[in-house]
C-alpha cells in the first residue's frame, strides 16, 4: 500500500498527464516582475463580513505588482487609519469600516483609479 504526501497530491492543481510536449508544471500564481505605477493602478474598495464571524473589513482588491510592494501599502493603509490588518490573496484586508480613509490616502498619494464599491 503506498501512501501520497498530502502535499504533493494537490501540488498540480489535477493536472494528472498531458500529451502536449512542452507542458510543464507551473503554479497558477505568477510573479510579476515589476509594478504598476501608483497613477496606473485600478483598485477597487469594497466591505466583507464574509467568513469573519459577522466582523466588518475593508478590502482593497484590483493592485498589480510584486507581492512585496502590496504588502507595503498594506503597511501604509493599515499605519494611516490606525487599526490592524494583514495582505492575503492578493488584497489588503483593513479591520472595520476605512474606505474614506483609504480613499483619500490613495487619491492624496496619486493612486489614478480609484473606486469605492
Amino acid at each position: 500500500m503506498v501512501f501520497m504526501n498530502k502535499k504533493k497530491s494537490n501540488q498540480h492543481n489535477g493536472i494528472v498527464y498531458s500529451t502536449d510536449p512542452g507542458f510543464s508544471f507551473e503554479d497558477g500564481v505568477r510573479q510579476l516582475n515589476k509594478t504598476l505605477p501608483a497613477s496606473q493602478q485600478k483598485l477597487r474598495i469594497r466591505l466583507d463580513t464574509k467568513k469573519r464571524a459577522g466582523k466588518i473589513v475593508t478590502l482593497v482588491e484590483g493592485f498589480s505588482g510584486r507581492q512585496e510592494d502590496l504588502e507595503k501599502l498594506g503597511k501604509q493603509l493599515k499605519t494611516f487609519c490606525g487599526t490592524g490588518g494583514s495582505v492575503k490573496e492578493d488584497e489588503i484586508i483593513i479591520q472595520g469600516d476605512q474606505r474614506d480613509k483609504i480613499l483619500q490616502w490613495l487619491s492624496k498619494n496619486g493612486y489614478g483609479s480609484v473606486k469605492r464599491i
